[in-house]
């Protein structure tokens, strides 16, 4: 007989606790300690493109052995090795630059979603304009404190794991109740 979702979630109950505490783990130290954060998610954009790097020129050297067009790949694994490179040792800059990325998307997001509400007209057009506007503040507020940005970013994350991990842990020690069988079954 196959195993519903929620009665895998029910057997499982403790992985789901796990990710619950691991969750609001994460999101207080976001929370309380951003610079953290940034440092790590810098850190691991560096490690990433580092090792995608490599990869990609593995590829282009295997393909160069089978005579196949090459290039492209190996080009592509130096500017991931660059790329990985630049954050590691100048992380602040990864860090703005990815920041400001942020900042000029809101505003461009937000000048599209005013547009697509003038062009046909749209019954609740008003909340594609109000939702365009939040978004071009809040692109231009980045743009003007970047660092203060960054902060937000990594304060929005942690209120995101801290409130998934809460919701994890409620919904782990529901399922462990037991109106689902399936949980004693296992146990014993």
């Amino acid at each position: 007989m196959a195993d519903t979702v929620e009665s895998l979630a029910a057997r499982y109950w403790w992985a789901l606790a796990l990710r619950g505490v691991l969750g609001i783990i994460i999101g207080l130290i976001a929370l309380f300690f951003p610079d953290v954060t940034l440092a790590a998610l810098v850190l691991l954009f560096a490690a990433y493109m580092l090792v995608d790097g490599v990869l990609a020129i593995a590829a282009g050297v295997q393909a160069a052995r089978r005579h196949e067009r090459s290039w492209p790949l190996l080009l592509e694994g130096v500017a991931d090795i660059a790329a990985g490179l630049i954050a590691f040792f100048w992380p602040a800059i990864t860090l703005l630059v990815l920041v400001y990325v942020i900042g000029f998307w809101a505003i461009v997001s937000g000048i599209l979603m005013i547009g697509s509400a003038l062009r046909p007209p749209r019954r609740d057009e008003w909340l594609f304009v109000l939702a365009g506007i939040l978004s071009m503040i809040f692109g231009g507020l980045i743009l003007i404190a970047p660092v203060v940005g960054a902060v937000v970013l990594a304060w929005w994350f942690g209120a995101y794991a801290f409130a998934f991990g809460i919701v994890l842990l409620i919904l782990a020690f529901r399922l462990r109740r037991p109106e689902h069988p399936e949980v004693v079954a296992s146990t014993i």
